[in-house]
């Protein structure tokens, strides 16, 4: 079968809205035929396994969520927390994708293969991070960089799961993270 990248594309962002909405015991390859109205069978031409699908969901998912050059240039010499505020409005302008990303990670737990391949691509998304704090002046070095990500995972699955409903707005928070983890 000759490849088609546009075709394998819309399978992945199919697998990535079932992901989000079922879960993983509800992502099958007839699940992503269906959501990318596609004929039976499409999806597993594309991804032989579930184990490739998942594999080719986490490819997929990193590739849309990466920021875009103009988004990383317009916050060169902007506060640290502008930057955490980019990342909380990207990732919730699309919530289906980190709520996909959040249930890739819990699967990844449970899959070793699927687990290394998100940890490798988190890892050089975090690496990448500290390399683009070192560029442009933002502070922080690399722990003060982990924490921060730790502390954004934690606000974004509050605010795209269910909430504790603390009430707080998302740029105080936010400002608050910085500041205190930037003193």
């Amino acid at each position: 079968m000759v490849s088609n990248p546009q075709r394998r594309d819309l399978l992945a962002d199919a697998g990535l809205r079932v992901l989000a909405s079922a879960g993983a015991r509800g992502l099958t390859h007839r699940a992503v035929d269906q959501e990318a109205a596609v004929p039976a069978g499409t999806t597993s031409n594309y991804f032989r396994s579930r184990d490739a699908l998942l594999s080719g969901l986490a490819e997929r998912i990193f590739a849309r969520m990466a920021p875009a050059p103009a988004d990383l240039a317009t916050l060169a010499g902007r506060s640290q927390a502008d930057y955490l505020l980019d990342i909380v409005r990207r990732t919730t302008r699309e919530p289906d994708l980190m709520r996909a990303l959040f249930e890739l990670r819990l699967e990844g737990a449970r899959r070793p293969e699927l687990g290394r391949l998100l940890a490798d691509t988190l890892h050089r998304g975090y690496r990448d991070d500290v390399a683009f704090h070192a560029t442009t002046g933002l502070p922080g070095g690399d722990f003060e960089i982990a924490l921060l990500h730790y502390a954004v995972d934690g606000l974004l699955l509050d605010l795209l799961t269910t909430s504790i409903n603390a009430g707080h707005d998302t740029a105080e928070v936010l400002a608050a993270f910085a500041a205190r983890l930037m003193r």
